[in-house]
């Protein structure tokens, strides 16, 4: 699992069949420490994220083994909405602090 923020939503009025009814979110990669680096990806929402969230997602093989993505031509989907992390016992996020 990755870790990064929702950032955009991406409309597509003409696509797969199999990709008909899912939300497509912008994501900015974040690394470990929460600093944003210049990398995105679009991902199927597989659990009601939204703009402004931290989640967490998968790539590749990986994405595909949501209820939502199952069967889907998809390669990154959005599996969590990050409540809070620490790394070495500093609280690096908390969703709830201002």
């Amino acid at each position: 699992m990755l870790i990064g923020k929702v950032v955009g939503s991406v409309v597509a009025t003409r696509k797969d069949e199999k990709l008909e009814h899912r939300k497509l979110l912008l994501v900015q990669v974040h690394d470990q420490h929460n600093k944003p680096k210049e990398q995105y990806v679009v991902a199927i929402d597989s659990v009601g994220a939204g703009h402004g969230d931290m989640i967490l997602y998968a790539t590749g093989s990986s994405a595909r083994q949501t209820t939502v993505t199952e069967g889907r031509p998809c390669d990154a989907v959005i599996m969590a909405v990050v409540d809070s992390w620490d790394l070495g016992g500093d609280n690096v996020y908390e969703k709830w602090k201002s």
